[in-house]
């Protein structure tokens, strides 16, 4: 793995992320929004707000497929391959900052 990844959509960078810690099996991220975070800020902070237990995984199922919908992938900034987002590897954003688990 690599400490900087672009989260892309298609070919628009919807943010950065720069990890800056490991807590494993995740890698703490300090996120930068790009010029395609606004569109899809939203679904994150959505997924963001399901706190609490979710013996189903329903409310969590509700809150991802959008993001899943979206297409979106982790680009190393070493030129590693790209990551399919819920393929490859979970990314939840709050605010500034981000958790990764691949």
């Amino acid at each position: 793995m690599t400490g900087t990844w672009w989260l892309m959509q298609g070919e628009v960078r919807v943010g950065e992320l720069r990890e800056y810690g490991i807590d494993q099996p995740t890698f703490l991220c300090h996120f930068l929004p790009g010029p395609g975070w606004e569109p899809v800020s939203p679904l994150f902070e959505a997924w963001a707000a399901v706190q609490g237990p979710d013996p189903d995984g329903s409310r969590h199922a509700k809150a991802i497929r959008p993001l899943m919908d979206l297409g979106l992938t982790l680009h190393p900034s070493d030129g590693s391959v790209p990551l399919g987002l819920f393929r490859d590897c979970i990314l939840r954003i709050d605010g500034n900052t981000a958790r990764l688990r691949c």
